[in-house]
């Protein structure tokens, strides 16, 4: 994962909880880097990279394109019963990612928690996925794999369209407060997610009775303050 995201352009940030398992790997011996020398686990094999390149780039190149999944690639890589040469130099360019990055991670207090927060995003992000797809206990049990596409697409449609809701709605409310003079930074605005859904009904029957009341622009109506509290 750290190599081919390298390659295509990307920098995968996981999070790093078990600190002391991790092993750096490095150009040179152990011993010219004393204070992480207990951390060392060995040297990169420079000489199988530099064999190896223009196929990595291929690979790349291949993923970037769409010819081939990188799903599909990596786990055809790593199903043989010997490792081939391009999947130990992989192996090779992704030792140094993940070294550089265990290393900015240990430096980098922002990194940390910018890391956690996306992370934390994306964790949100499934949790609205697991609500919304309630039937049969969140579990896709069709046998074919274009009936498990057509389910998880029709999932995927459900929960974007919560989360635009909730973003357009919530782009509303924030100009609504500073119109009445509230004082709303920018800066804290990247730290809201739209991924609530403790307003939605996900399981119970939709009646209208009446048609909505809408804004002029054919908007909801926002609560104020003590409304949203009360409901």
């Amino acid at each position: 994962m750290f190599a081919l995201c390298h390659l295509l352009g990307f920098r995968f940030a996981p999070r790093n909880p078990n600190l002391a398992d991790r092993r750096l790997h490095t150009f040179g011996p152990a011993a010219t880097w004393p204070a992480l020398e207990p951390f060392i686990a060995g040297r990169i094999d420079e000489a199988l990279i530099t064999t190896y390149w223009d196929d990595l780039l291929r690979l790349a190149t291949s993923v970037r394109l769409g010819t081939v999944p990188a799903s599909s690639m990596l786990r055809r890589l790593g199903s043989y019963p010997r490792q081939n040469g391009l999947a130990l130099a992989l192996r090779e360019v992704g030792r140094i990612e993940r070294t550089l990055f265990t290393l900015d991670w240990l430096d980098d207090p922002a990194l940390r928690r910018q890391a956690t927060a996306e992370l934390n995003k994306g964790e949100s992000r499934n949790a609205l996925a697991r609500a919304v797809c309630f039937h049969r206990l969140g579990r896709l049990r069709d046998r074919t794999l274009e009936s498990q596409q057509h389910r998880a697409c029709g999932l995927n449609l459900v929960v974007a369209a919560i989360i635009l809701w909730n973003t357009v709605y919530m782009e509303r409310a924030i100009q609504r407060l500073r119109t009445g003079g509230e004082d709303i930074p920018d800066d804290l605005l990247p730290y809201l997610a739209p991924l609530g859904w403790q307003h939605i009904n996900l399981t119970g029957d939709y009646i209208w009775t009446e048609a909505p009341h809408l804004d002029n622009d054919g908007f909801r109506l926002l609560k104020g303050p003590v409304e949203a509290i009360a409901a």
